[in-house]
């Protein structure tokens, strides 16, 4: 195999990741400010930021998820267990000893096995988690004539804060990992360019030379 640097974020994954991103920050930003953590909003604009911001992020879901089906990138995400004790072993001792990631992108499979399963489990639980909590809770008008409405918000509460706190910490341990390895700047760039490093066989440097020259960077 050969390393080339390739386009493997398309601009609609790019631009999905940094909004994605952002309203995340927001969110998690409004609701600290909800919950008492801070009182740097007042409570009333805090609840209407929060809940454009979660209503935005959802209408970007919805579509990156249909461009994740459309498109057949959900295989990218489709956790496998080969190299998982590697790459694992990798981030709890490796890392600190200065050895080299034993994971290598491929054109096919641009996440590593720990990546993978990450993403699929907020993917699948606890996206899903906040999503359904979150829209009870804006819609708790419409059903507080049910038994029990008060005990069920309760929980409904509870299970969104907890969602939200799995998110807030997935998102600094995403941070923390950016700037070991390779450093921070070369972690993010391919997030900014589409360009990564990427390990082909010579079948696929021939096929994206011939037919997709412009994903290769020379």
């Amino acid at each position: 195999m050969s390393s080339r640097m390739v386009k493997v974020y398309p601009r609609f994954e790019r631009l999905w990741h940094w909004t994605q991103m952002t309203l995340i920050f927001v969110l998690l930003f409004t609701g600290m400010g909800l919950n008492g953590v801070h009182g740097l909003l007042p409570f009333g604009p805090a609840v209407m930021l929060h809940t454009i911001a979660a209503l935005v992020l959802l209408c970007v879901w919805i579509f990156a998820t249909f461009w994740l089906f459309t498109t057949g990138t959900w295989r990218q995400f489709i956790p496998k267990m080969r190299g998982m004790t590697k790459v694992a072993r990798f981030y709890a001792w490796g890392i600190f000893r200065g050895e080299k990631h034993p994971y290598h992108k491929l054109l096919w499979r641009k996440h590593n096995p720990l990546q993978a399963i990450t993403y699929f489990g907020l993917k699948i639980l606890v996206f899903p988690a906040i999503w359904i909590t979150g829209i009870l809770y804006l819609t708790y008008n419409f059903w507080e004539e049910v038994p029990n409405a008060t005990l069920w918000l309760t929980v409904i509460a509870n299970l969104h804060v907890l969602a939200a706190w799995v998110i807030a910490s997935f998102v600094v341990v995403h941070v923390y990992l950016l700037t070991v390895g390779h450093g921070f700047r070369q972690h993010v760039a391919p997030m900014v360019t589409g360009y990564d490093c990427i390990d082909l066989t010579p079948e696929q440097e021939a096929y994206l030379e011939t037919n997709e020259p412009w994903r290769l960077q020379s």
